[in-house]
């Protein structure tokens, strides 16, 4: 009898798990497919506004990925002390009305503002520190890693299918009802967060949690700090490349005869088939790192990166090369996230993920900002991106160094 409740028991929270898993990574999905389609909008956006000086609006999607990161800790804090959906609801709502303000904004005030802050609070709410903090809350401690990585994957989906969906709008229709109809997208979002919750029998006991002595305790441990330290990088890179590629692409891309928007749709439907691709390398950077320790893994991933960057910039631009490097740096885009999130599982327990990985993607948030900010300022100096991309390559190199400080075990103390 025992036995055969003890099975029903394991049989529901395994579907529970799995529901969770699966509303999290739509909500995944719809979050970072809109955010990648700003980057298809950034010429066309700057021509009708800002006189082609692409400049301000760079500066909006790095206020984005700034306020992304600055609202993490926060957006961690509420789902730790008041429950993930509210934090989840936020999110919602910030996002619906910044794509509402950016649309009918006209300004640099209004972009930075609606682009900017709340686009970037709404992401903050819908994006990794918050569905995968209840992800690995809900998940057994022997298969975090690999939900994590499921989760992660679907997140990538997302980014497949709606930048591929708007570099074929981007063709027929102004930026505006571009940007009006991949908003529409973020609707199912509301169908979801009411199943991203942890039954009562998994969840912390988060009201009793010390949250000032976890976070000082975090930053007192060398590894944590290494690890947020080698996580700015994946931002700079992140952002910097979906933010930029399609203007790169536009202007530097040679052997063919497209359009400067066909050629902008093509930087898109590389951004998408990176998207595509990091499903795989997401769901194969979980693997190694239940294989192998997960900080290595993560050094190889930003030395790779590195690698493909530097390969990509040293031959000429061409639309062939534009895929190939698309689907090469597919494969490492997010595979570092399920890996990260899983190493402060590790040093520190599941109580107060949401706030300590909410300051290690502050990190990375501040790469993005510095990434999509850099690259707008270097582009309207020099017109080029050349000095950015190296400065990408350096970086890489540099975190790959970084990650094999970082030791996989448990803090002292763990929350």
């Amino acid at each position: 009898m025992k036995g055969g409740m003890s099975s029903r028991m394991t049989g529901r929270e395994g579907g529970e798990t799995v529901t969770i898993v699966t509303a999290g990574g739509i909500v995944l999905a719809l979050s970072f497919g809109v955010r990648a389609v700003f980057g298809g909008v950034v010429q066309p956006l700057s021509d009708d506004l800002f006189m082609g000086r692409i400049e301000i609006f760079s500066l909006s999607i790095a206020i984005q990925n700034l306020v992304w990161g600055l609202a993490q800790p926060g957006f961690g804090m509420i789902a730790d002390r008041f429950g993930d959906r509210r934090a989840l609801w936020l999110g919602f709502f910030c996002y619906l009305f910044g794509m509402a303000v950016c649309i009918t904004g006209s300004t640099p005030f209004a972009q930075h503002m609606g682009a900017g802050v709340l686009v970037g609070m709404g992401i903050s709410g819908t994006a990794f520190g918050t569905v995968l903090a209840v992800v690995g809350r809900a998940a057994p401690p022997e298969k975090r890693g690999f939900y994590l990585g499921i989760a992660s994957a679907m997140g990538s989906a997302g980014q497949a299918l709606v930048p591929l969906l708007a570099s074929w709008l981007i063709a027929s229709l102004d930026w505006r009802m571009t940007l009006v109809v991949v908003t529409v997208m973020l609707a199912p979002m509301a169908l979801c967060i009411p199943f991203l919750r942890v039954g009562a029998q998994t969840a912390p006991t988060a009201g009793l949690i010390d949250l000032r002595q976890t976070v000082r305790h975090a930053f007192g441990h060398g590894s944590f700090v290494m690890l947020s330290a080698g996580f700015f990088v994946c931002g700079f890179h992140l952002a910097f490349i979906t933010a930029h590629l399609p203007t790169y692409v536009q202007n530097f891309c040679v052997g063919t005869s497209l359009s400067p928007d066909e050629l902008r749709a093509l930087g898109l439907r590389a951004l998408a088939l990176a998207g595509f691709a990091n499903i795989f390398g997401t769901l194969l950077a979980a693997r190694l790192g239940s294989l192998f320790p997960k900080p290595y893994v993560l050094a190889a991933i930003y030395a790779l990166r590195a690698a493909i960057i530097l390969g990509f910039i040293s031959l000429p631009v061409t639309p062939t090369s534009v895929m190939i490097f698309g689907l090469l740096v597919g494969g490492l885009w997010l595979s570092t996230v399920p890996l990260t999130s899983a190493l402060v599982l590790v040093m520190f327990g599941p109580r107060a993920m949401g706030t300590l990985f909410g300051f290690v993607f502050l990190s990375h948030q501040l790469g993005g900002f510095a990434g999509v900010w850099l690259g707008g300022v270097w582009f309207d100096q020099f017109d080029s991106y050349e000095g950015v991309w190296l400065i990408a390559v350096v970086l890489g190199l540099l975190s790959a160094l970084i990650h094999l400080t970082v030791r996989e075990r448990a803090a002292l103390a763990t929350v």
